[in-house]
């Protein structure tokens, strides 16, 4: 039954991406910029979630939106540890701003979906070229978050297995701090119910917890990440702790005076 599910929902997003997208790329060559396309982009993710809550029984938990900053021009940079596709989907759908992904230029040349994001208000970077690539960031970080749009980042750059962790990098951090913008932590337990890379996902809970913003002024990189880096994997224990081994406290060890030797 998981796999004929799945094989719904993945009909579901093929058939539906075709129109939202279409609809993008004709938009574009009527001079449509900015807010009104990631209307049409979010609106297609929120029907891929709504899909896979009827579709394959996977529900979502959200906590701590109270801790998103407020204020239509309040800044912020969302650095969310990445399990599945799921994440990338549900974000935009659950956001109060529109947000901008920075992602590898080769997703541009998937069909329909590549196609449309292309058109969109993200920043996609050559990951060959590191140093331009950051550049590129920050300044189109600048620009949009200038627009009341944030800015979401992976810090470990890819799909993580459930229960492990994986390098945090410090781009996120480093782009809050030439901006200014706080950063935002956020656990997501997704690989419960649709695991990295895989076909069959299963019903279940995705539980979503966004920790407080982390102002960014004054503050290193790596002591930044490191911090944000604490927050997730403490929240993810919490949240997912069939996932992660138990931590064995060992027994103290008695002293010789102890033991009045």
């Amino acid at each position: 039954m998981a796999f004929i599910r799945s094989v719904i929902h993945l009909l579901w997003m093929g058939i539906t991406v075709v129109p939202y997208a279409l609809t993008i790329m004709l938009g574009t060559l009527l001079g449509v910029r900015g807010k009104p396309l990631y209307r049409i982009a979010r609106a297609w993710l929120s029907l891929c979630i709504s899909g896979a809550r009827v579709i394959l029984g996977i529900r979502t938990n959200v906590v701590g939106m109270e801790n998103l900053p407020q204020g239509e021009n309040a800044g912020a940079v969302l650095l969310v540890k990445h399990q599945s596709t799921y994440e990338t989907f549900l974000m935009p759908a659950i956001m109060p701003h529109p947000l901008a992904y920075v992602f590898k230029k080769e997703l541009l040349r998937v069909p329909f979906f590549g196609w449309a994001i292309g058109r969109l208000d993200m920043i996609h970077i050559d990951r060959d070229q590191r140093t331009q690539a950051f550049h590129k960031v920050v300044q189109q970080g600048k620009d949009l978050l200038a627009q009341g749009i944030w800015i979401i980042m992976f810090p470990e750059g890819t799909r993580i297995e459930r229960g492990q962790k994986g390098n945090y990098k410090t781009g996120g951090t480093r782009l809050a701090i030439d901006t200014g913008a706080p950063v935002v932590p956020i656990a997501v337990t997704s690989a419960k119910v649709w695991p990295r890379k895989a076909f069959i996902k299963r019903p279940g809970v995705v539980d979503v917890s966004i920790g407080k913003p982390i102002p960014s002024a004054g503050r290193k990189p790596d002591e930044l990440m490191r911090e944000v880096e604490a927050w997730i994997e403490a929240e993810m224990r919490r949240l997912d702790p069939d996932a992660y081994p138990a931590v064995v406290i060992p027994p103290a060890r008695t002293t010789d005076a102890a033991n009045g030797k």
